[in-house]
Formats: structure tokens, sequence, C-alpha cells
């Protein structure tokens, strides 16, 4: 139900803010929860001597206060009126509260008006009867704004109040209004107004005032009010003025300095492709417009948003009323999730950055190339990683040997006559590299077959790098291929379950940990790295290590343990990273110990004699987990 404009005489023009603003509980748009629980309170009879309305602002904090007070105090179209939840709006008592002449109606503004004498003048009148109406009502508007000693003045009378007097209070910021207040007061939050609500209560409202507006139009002023309404009619003033009496999308985004959705959209869609050339000639499309690049960033998060929503809930994709939803649908299904998300992240952290640059556009730009930085590239299955090396596996072996020819050095040979001392470079087909961990369609998750151990080690000989030694120097060796397919397996779900199964060279590269923190010379990420891999191969200067995670795998700790194997006299060392299940590398040799020590340490405190006088004699128990190592 639209209200009826207000006529005040001798006013030649009055906003419409004021002109529709509610006058009574039916007309409240927004609000439902708050007129429910004051209409079933004035039918019952059960009225509470004071109400706080909290809520930001133009959310109908004042008004609720005035239909409150004429509920109260109505008299009806005959005079024979009680209270009501339905305020006739023709009796003199509605009449005088409309026009703010009511006798017994008080309204005081705490933000000019908040010392203690004030609040002392107010109360002084609390000791006399109604004059005219029913009731005498006290509003007391931004009431956070009093100070501390004119809250106290009012504590006893708010708490107990004559059966004639109500209070009402209004802020818009409950945090600073003293616990002792809210305990006395039935508080009710008023809540911002959603963009759909404003857009119905626009088109009312202009209807009534028969004056032509885009959809489009309302919708922008909607969202520009963020939640108020008294904003949104103020608002849709300014428009009425710009346009000449019409309201258009275009005035509107001019007035609002708003940015065109189809730039937004194109820049969108241009971050999608990852051509950043477009990206920046979109930024100065919108520079020479003169357009606000918050404003840029500020409609790019509300479009992603949607686009979000529509990846994720594609029932939502579709709305009849917004002739952007089919392209924000196109771009939701060309654009990755993930993307998406980052996007908008970027975007609402790159408003921060704005006022940190020394132009704002700039800043505008290195914020949305943030995006095509970390954005992965295309055909990342057949991007190298830095164990795969160009060349064909038919330069090195055959495809179908079941073993692999690498060069072995004297030294290697002998390893080759103690199996035990060194494992054979054929171990690497017992885990997946980490080439085929990144280049393979399958998931990491997923467990590899059998077919691929071949694979593996051609691949591990194929990252080797070929030397040019002196005829007779190095001789060719030939190393089986392990055969266990339950090894060659890796299940990333069950690699943090896997249990210690020392190995020979498990035992060499603990040796080589253990000298190396010694001596403080790796350190947080390099030491981790050092910690948690798994020493699966060496062949002269070239060792495997295998860990189990992707984050671990990162070039600049890979170079820093190298440089510190090779100051620690291991020689110039190639560490190549594969991920896989690790089952003997220093972090778990370290935990192993320590559970030994523990429980060596548990029994030894069950079996000390005064411990067992303890259990036997007083019931005593050894609290699971208290011990500790010292």
């Amino acid at each position: 139900m639209l209200l009826e404009p207000d006529r005040i005489s001798g006013m030649p023009y009055l906003v419409l803010a004021r002109k529709y603003r509610p006058r009574n509980f039916t007309e409240m748009v927004g609000q439902e929860h708050v007129v429910q629980a004051l209409t079933n309170a004035l039918v019952q009879q059960r009225l509470h001597h004071a109400y706080l309305f909290t809520g930001t602002r133009g959310v109908g904090k004042t008004t609720v206060s005035r239909i409150l007070a004429k509920s109260l105090n109505c008299q009806g179209a005959d005079g024979q009126g009680g209270i009501t939840a339905e305020p006739c709006g023709v009796c003199q008592a509605c009449r005088d509260i409309d026009a703010g002449r009511f006798v017994d109606y008080t309204e005081l503004d705490a933000a000019s008006n908040r010392g203690v004498d004030e609040v002392q003048s107010l109360l002084e009148q609390a000791v006399y009867k109604p004059v005219q109406g029913r009731f005498k009502v006290f509003m007391i508007d931004e009431v956070h704004m009093l100070t501390n000693t004119a809250f106290n003045a009012m504590l006893k009378t708010l708490e107990e109040p004559p059966e004639y007097l109500k209070f009402v209070l209004a802020t818009t910021d409950p945090q600073k209004v003293p616990v002792t207040v809210l305990s006395r007061c039935l508080q009710f939050n008023l809540r911002p107004m959603a963009p759909e609500t404003v857009f119905e209560h626009l088109t009312q409202v202009l209807a009534a005032e028969q004056l032509s507006a885009e959809p489009l139009a309302l919708r922008l002023l909607a969202r520009a009010a963020r939640g108020s309404m008294r904003d949104a009619l103020s608002l849709t003033d300014q428009a009425i003025a710009f346009g000449n009496g019409v309201v258009q999308e275009t005035g509107v985004r001019q007035m609002l300095g708003s940015v065109d959705h189809s730039h937004v959209l194109q820049m969108i869609r241009a971050l999608s492709e990852g051509d950043g050339a477009a990206v920046v000639n979109q930024i100065n499309a919108l520079r020479l417009q003169g357009v606000s690049a918050a404003a840029t960033l500020e409609e790019m998060a509300m479009l992603l948003q949607r686009m979000a929503v529509m990846q994720m809930v594609p029932s939502m994709a579709q709305d009849g009323d917004d002739p952007d939803s089919q392209g924000l649908a196109e771009l939701a299904t060309a654009m990755p999730a993930e993307e998406t998300q980052l996007l908008y992240s970027l975007c609402l952290h790159g408003r921060v950055e704005l006022g940190l640059a020394p132009d704002e556009y700039s800043a505008m730009t290195m914020v949305l190339l943030r995006l095509l930085a970390f954005k992965p590239q295309a055909g990342l299955a057949e991007k190298k990683s830095p164990l795969t090396s160009p060349r064909t596996t038919a330069d090195k072996v055959g495809p179908s040997s079941p073993a692999v020819q690498l060069p072995a050095s004297p030294e290697t040979s002998a390893d080759a006559r103690h199996p035990q001392a060194a494992a054979p470079l054929a171990s690497v087909a017992i885990a997946a590299p980490a080439s085929t961990m990144v280049s393979s369609d399958s998931p990491p998750w997923e467990d590899m077959p059998d077919s691929t151990a071949d694979e593996a080690v051609e691949r591990f000989a194929m990252s080797l790098p070929e030397r040019s030694a002196p005829e007779g120097s190095l001789q060719w060796r030939s190393l089986p291929v392990r055969e266990s397919s339950d090894s060659a397996r890796i299940d990333v779900p069950k690699m943090a379950m896997s249990p210690l199964q020392t190995t020979a060279q498990g035992e060499v590269w603990f040796e080589v940990v253990q000298g190396l923190v010694a001596q403080e010379a790796i350190t947080a990420l390099v030491r981790e790295l050092a910690l948690q891999s798994q020493l699966v191969a060496r062949d002269e200067d070239h060792w495997l290590l295998r860990i189990e995670r992707e984050s671990l795998n990162h070039p600049a700790s890979r170079e820093r343990l190298q440089a510190a194997l090779a100051s620690a006299g291991h020689g110039p060392v190639r560490l190549q990273l594969e991920l896989g299940a690790v089952v003997d590398c220093p972090a778990k040799r370290m935990a192993a110990a320590a559970a030994a020590k523990m429980v060596a340490a548990q029994e030894l405190i069950e079996n000390d004699p005064l411990v067992q006088s303890l259990v036997r004699e007083f019931g005593a128990k050894i609290v699971p987990g208290s011990l500790k190592l010292i």
C-alpha cells in the first residue's frame, strides 16, 4: 500500500523522503519483524515502558517511534478509540504527531542535547500527567551521544517510570549505550533495506509522482542507497532534477559516477581469457570517461559475487529482470571457480591499495594484472617441470626396455657390488616422479598405474645431463627395475599414515641432515625440506629426494639445500624432487626415536616402587599424556 502524499500548506515542494514517510505500520517496508512484534504487543495490550530501536541511517527508527506514539494516543475518527495497532490518522492526536506539535510527544536530539542538564529538564516533565493524550512519549534520538552523567541521571526514571510515560530511544551505534540502559529496554534492530525492496518502493513512489523511470536507473539508485530508504529517496530527488523529470540509466550513472556494466563485463572477460592488453585498454577507456577506480572495483566485486553464486548454484543463474544475467552466466561458465574467487578477493583488497598509489588507475591496473600473474597457464599438461628434459625417451632407452643404462663411475660400480650401501637408481620406478605428478591428466591423489613404472625410469634418465667424458673413463651398467607393483603406487591420503621403514639410503640421508642441522646450515623451509624428504637414489652428483607435499617443492629451498650440502663437503650436488609416499625420512626417524624414549620413560615410571606403592595404597593414577621427556 502506497501512502498518500503529505499536504502541508504553504510549502511549494516537499522532498520525497518526507512526503512519503510511512504514517502507519502497514506502510512500513523492509521491517516486518519489528512491525509484527509491535503490532502484537499493541493488540494484546502488553506494552513495555521503554523501547530501543537500533539500525543504520534512514531505515525508519524515528518513523516507527512516531507511529508507536500515534498508536498509543489515537482517539479514533469518532473520538472513542483506544490503544490500537492501526492509528486512524485523522484524529487530533494523530494529526498533531504527524505535524510535530503534539504536546505529549517530545523528541530530544541527543547529538546536540547530550548533557545532564538537558536530560534533567526532560525528566522534570515526567511528573506531570499527559495534557491531551493517553500517554507521554519521550523520544531520544541518537541516544548513544549522551554523556555518562546524563545516562546515570535517567536510569531510575527509565527503570520505574510513571504508568503514563513511555520511553523510545533510537541509536545508530548500540555498542556505545551502557548495558544498564540496554537492560531496561526492549531492543529492536531495524535491518538495512535490501536493494530489491528499495527498487520496488521507488517504483511505487515514481508511479505516484507520475514520473517515468527506467528500471535499470532505479536499480542503480537502490544499490547506491546501501540499505537506507531515505538515501534512496534523496538520490531519486537528485536524479529527477538531473534528468529534468526523467530518470534514465545514462543520467543516473553519470550522476553517481558509476561504471557501465558493459565495461566491467568486458574487463572480466579479458581477464578470463588472459588478455592483458585488453585489460589495460579498458582501464584507459575508463580513465578517459572519468570513472572512479574504486567504483569500478566495487562494481566488479558485485558482478563476481553473482558469478560465484551462479557457479555454485546453477539454478540461480537466470534473472529475467536483469539484462546482465545472460552475460554473467556465460562468464561464469567460461571462468574457473577458483579464478572467480581469486579475482573477487583481489577487487576487495585492491580498493585499499588505491589510496597508497600515486595514481588510482595505475593501482587498479596492478590489481587486475595480478590475476594474470597468478593465473594458471593454459596447457599445463605440456609444461615441463624442473625434473623433465625436452629430450625424447628414444634418445636414451627403448620403449620396451626393462632396464635403464646409466653411466657408472668406479665408485658407483663399487656401490653396485654392495647393494645395501647404495640403492640402485632403478628405484625411481617405485614412486612417480614430480614430472608425472604435474603433467599427468589424472589428479595427483589417484593411484598411478603399474604401466608407468618404466616411464618413470625413462623420465629420470632423460633428466640427467649428457656427459662428454673421455672414452674409457665411464662404464655402462644395467640396473634392473624392482618388480614391486604395490610400492609403485602412490596413495596420497595414506602418505601421512605410512610407517617408518628404514633403508640404507635413509640412514645416509639421516646422518647428512643431522650434520646440517647441528651446524645450523639449514633453517626454516630448507630445514623442513631436508627433514621431511627421503633419499631414494644417488649417482655421483645427482641425488633424488622424495617428498609428500607439493608445498615443499620450492626452487629456492632446493637451491639452498644444494648449497648447504656442497658447503658441508658433499661436493656439487644436483637435487631432484619427486612426489610420493615417504617411508624413511629424518623426521620419521626422529619421531620414532622420541616415541621409543617416551615408551621407555612410561615403563620406568610405572615400574618405580614409589609409584607402585602410591597406586596400590591410595589408588593413584598416571594421567595419560602428562609424561614429558626432559
